[in-house]
């Protein structure tokens, strides 16, 4: 019988569960990284469910009762509300617990948190760079972050084994991870993840106003293109507000760039330019497959149907790289 393997923390504290949380919880408990889980949420409702689903050995109902003794605490909530959790929590923390997130723009959490934590606790954010376009408790499942990036961003002057301990939790949870600076973190997302969900939202609203396209036409005829901006365009509203307001600058700067190189390709139709055309389109093929080479997608065909996990006949939302 192999050994089994000795969890990371002792006591991980989960404020929100939903899809993250939620899958942080299952995945914890799937690879034995915490030997006891605690969760929260704001609603009663979904404190219920949470029970329910036995995602946690205690779930409680304030903040502040969750992180009490905790050595880990994952703040899984928008980024918009991480302040005001922080607040809650920081006169709660154990001495020498870490303290993290999983929200999409690090920047702003390092300035709306930090000041919310006693100098005893290892601030730590993170960005799973995982999720779907579900959301809520039972959206979850503990297989979402395999293979899948974590991204940690520390502070300059961070205990270094509280940094390396962190890093081996979200590893015995299946993700690759990479440490960087937080600014340069926001900068990266907003090119490969916020500006592409701003994009998605952009078209199929388009879509939904238009006046000589019906929505039932949208609906019937939708291409594989469409769907997939549907998708992206159907996730947390919540979650997707915080972050362009919170990573406000590096969305803007990419947004610029993105609306310069949509000129040139504006040009470039309109003057029956077809080798530019060809040359963007030659380039951004190579991407996709460099993609597909480094495991970060397969080149299966997928047109919104759903994945099925080997465990269990129920069908498996498919985990995409996002902010979420």
């Amino acid at each position: 019988m192999p050994e089994a393997r000795k969890p990371v923390f002792d006591r991980l504290a989960i404020i929100g569960v939903g899809l993250i949380g939620s899958s942080i919880a299952r995945a914890a408990r799937a690879q034995g990284a915490a030997s006891t889980i605690v969760a929260t949420a704001r609603s009663a409702a979904t404190r219920r469910r949470v029970a329910e689903l036995g995602l946690a050995d205690e779930v409680v109902e304030t903040n502040a009762a969750a992180v009490k003794g905790a050595d880990l605490v994952i703040v899984c909530v928008p980024v918009g509300s991480s302040g005001t959790v922080a607040a809650e929590i920081g006169p709660a923390l154990k001495p020498g617990a870490i303290l993290s997130d999983v929200g999409s723009v690090k920047d702003s959490v390092l300035k709306d948190m930090g000041p919310h934590v006693p100098a005893q606790v290892h601030f730590i954010p993170a960005h799973p760079v995982a999720g779907t376009e579900h959301s809520g408790p039972d959206a979850g499942f503990a297989e979402l972050f395999e293979n899948r990036w974590c991204i940690l961003t520390p502070a300059a002057g961070t205990d270094l084994a509280a940094v390396a301990r962190l890093k081996a939790f979200w590893t015995a949870l299946g993700s690759n991870v990479e440490i960087m600076d937080a600014e340069h973190h926001d900068l990266v997302l907003a090119i490969t993840s916020h500006v592409p969900h701003l994009i998605a939202y952009n078209i199929v609203g388009t879509a939904d106003e238009l006046q000589s396209v019906t929505r039932s036409e949208v609906l019937k005829f939708s291409a594989g293109g469409f769907r997939d901006f549907t998708r992206i365009a159907a996730s947390d509203p919540t979650m997707w507000r915080d972050i362009f307001l919170h990573n406000k600058k590096a969305v803007l700067e990419m947004l610029g760039r993105f609306n310069e190189d949509l000129s040139v390709l504006t040009r470039a139709i309109r003057g029956g330019d077809g080798k530019t055309l060809m040359d963007l389109f030659t380039r951004t093929r190579a991407i996709r497959r460099s993609i597909i080479e480094i495991g970060q997608e397969t080149a299966e065909p997928d047109f919104g149907r759903a994945k099925h996990s080997k465990e269990s006949p129920t069908p498996m939302p498919r985990p995409y790289a996002t902010g979420d």
